[in-house]
């Protein structure tokens, strides 16, 4: 029987994925801070802990979700903080995965990794420019060696880099506005016509067991998307129609928002997430055979 090990699988996405991995005749080994009942578990805490070294014997394919997303208010302990789970917990995954003889190693990043959007293009894996912040670093520098540590072994490793996700228990932003919403208080958006990427938690699962499989992505980096762009009003009113709310037919005008984000430049990245594009494509994937089956128009109250 093939032996999968999952870290990162009581979070977001790694619960979708052991989900998916739990209907197929596998055996699957988890690692988490804490025992998690019907699986076998390692108990480790990456950020104080090394894996143990037996952790992986018998294991055919790891699926590296694990990971720090959020930013702390203490910038000088983040990236100390970061890099040692994002870059040196991943790379001693890897390094303990190539001993023991794992076939495969697939490694959840982000497009973050990637760096900025070039004004009016939707990034590829071929558009490279500085990582975003503390967490695209970390993670970037952990693709670059993972890569290294592929090329040096017999252990296919590929990288998944998602853009915005959503799905049922989400958290972050998408959180927090289907949060004001619910409560009032979140400001009807303009149409700018932006373009944002997403993709749903079940389709990045897919996403990921696929090029686990496919030999082709050995060696390679993925952007995971569901196809299609959203402007950031689309996202408010697809929101608005899974709570059974009616958008507002009125909106905050832009010159608004341009105001507050001339307060300070906190007010002004907030206000930029909020609005700008954030447009990436996906063709590399699906040139695997990914195809998503999932969009924000679909979803209903019970898909946040």
């Amino acid at each position: 029987m093939k032996s999968l090990f999952v870290t990162g699988a009581t979070g977001f996405v790694g619960q979708h994925l052991l989900k998916k991995l739990s209907q197929k005749n596998l055996k699957i080994k988890i690692l988490s801070r804490s025992f998690i009942p019907d699986y076998e578990t390692v108990i480790c805490d990456l950020e104080s802990e090394l894996i143990p070294d037996d952790a992986l014997d018998g294991v055919d394919t790891v699926f590296h979700i694990a990971g720090v997303a959020h930013e702390l208010s203490d910038s000088s302990k983040n990236l100390k903080y970061y890099h040692s789970i994002n870059v040196d917990a991943t790379i001693n995954l890897a390094q303990l995965a190539v001993n023991s003889n794992v076939k495969r190693f697939v490694y959840v990043s982000s497009v973050k990794a990637g760096g900025n959007i070039n004004a009016g293009d939707c990034m590829t894996e071929e558009d490279q420019g500085v990582p975003e912040g503390i967490y695209g670093e970390t993670k970037r520098k952990a693709e670059i060696q993972l890569l290294e540590i592929g090329l040096n072994s017999n252990m296919h490793v590929s990288i998944i880099r998602p853009s915005l996700i959503y799905g049922p228990r989400v958290k972050g932003n998408l959180r927090l506005m289907k949060k004001g919403i619910d409560k009032g208080w979140f400001p009807p958006l303009p149409e700018l016509y932006n373009r944002r990427s997403m993709i749903h938690v079940d389709d990045l699962a897919n996403a990921l067991i696929l090029v686990s499989e496919d030999s082709r992505a050995n060696g390679e980096i993925y952007i995971a998307t569901d196809g299609q762009h959203y402007s950031s009003r689309q996202i408010y009113e697809a929101l608005c129609i899974m709570m059974g709310k009616t958008p507002s037919q009125w909106h905050v005008p832009k010159i608004i928002f341009s105001i507050i984000s001339k307060l300070n430049s906190n007010w002004d990245y907030k206000v930029k997430k909020l609005l700008g594009d954030e447009c990436y494509s996906s063709k590399k994937l699906e040139s695997l055979g990914f195809n998503a089956q999932l969009s924000i128009g679909e979803m209903n109250e019970t898909g946040f």
